[in-house]
C-alpha cells in the first residue's frame, strides 16, 4: 500500500509529513484520501471497534473483510444523515491465508478487487494496473509498478508532492517503511513549453 504524506489547508500544501495509512487490529491495513480530521474520527470508530471485539477474549479476531463491511456502513450511513465523512479508504489485509483488498468511497460505494485506487488514482493509475499487475508478481516488482503509477499522478498534479510512504502486511502482520521521496525528472519538452500545439487555449 503506497500512500502520499501530504496535508493540504485549502489549496496550499501546508504539511509535508502526514502518515494516512495506519494498521487495524491484527490482520488489516487502512488508508486513506481525503479530509484528515475525518479520517481521526474514522480511527477513533475503528479504535472503539477493535477495543469491544478485543474485550470478547474469545481468541478470535476480526479479519479485513469484517472491518471494510463495518467502514461500508459507516460510510454509508454517514452519508444518509447528509454529514459525510469525506474520505475514500483502501482496506487490505491477510487472515488465516486470505488476501483481502478493497476500496470505499465517502457514499458508501465499494468494491473489491486485485488493485485499488482512490481519487486520481482511479483514472490514471489503474489502467496500468491492468495492463502490468499479474498475480506471482515479487514484493521488489510490486513496488516498481507501484512507484510508477505514482510518477504518473505526480506528474499530473500541480498540488502533489513526491514524498511517500510504503506498507506491507502479511500473515506475520504490518511493516510500515520510512517515508521517502520519488526521483523525478522535469526536462520532458511538454513541461518546458506546456502550450505548444494548444495556442489561443486558456
Amino acid at each position: 500500500m503506497f500512500s502520499s504524506l501530504t496535508g493540504s489547508y485549502g489549496s496550499t500544501l501546508r504539511y509535508k509529513s502526514v502518515e494516512r495509512i495506519k494498521p487495524i487490529g491484527k490482520h488489516s491495513l487502512l488508508g486513506a484520501s481525503g479530509e484528515l480530521s475525518d479520517f481521526q474520527e474514522i480511527l477513533r470508530y475503528l479504535d472503539e471497534l477493535i477495543l469491544y471485539d478485543n474485550m470478547w477474549d474469545d481468541g478470535n479476531s476480526l479479519g479485513p473483510k469484517e472491518v471494510f463491511n463495518y467502514l461500508t456502513r459507516v460510510m454509508y450511513n454517514r452519508r444518509n444523515k447528509f454529514n459525510p465523512l469525506w474520505n475514500s479508504l483502501v482496506l487490505g489485509g491477510v487472515k488465516n491465508g486470505q488476501k483481502y483488498l478493497g476500496m470505499v468511497s465517502m457514499i458508501g460505494v465499494h468494491f473489491e478487487d486485485n488493485h485499488v485506487a482512490t481519487g486520481f488514482g482511479n483514472h490514471l493509475a489503474r489502467p496500468i494496473f491492468r495492463e502490468e499487475w499479474h498475480e506471482n508478481m515479487s514484493f521488489e516488482d510490486g513496488v516498481k509498478l507501484l512507484e510508477k503509477c505514482m510518477k504518473v499522478l505526480l506528474y499530473r498534479d500541480r498540488s502533489a508532492v513526491n514524498k511517500l510512504q510504503m506498507a506491507k502486511i502479511t500473515e506475520e502482520g504490518v511493516t510500515t517503511y520510512k517515508p521517502y521521496s520519488l526521483r523525478t525528472h522535469w526536462g520532458y519538452s511538454a513541461f518546458e513549453n506546456p502550450t505548444v500545439g494548444a495556442e489561443g487555449s486558456w
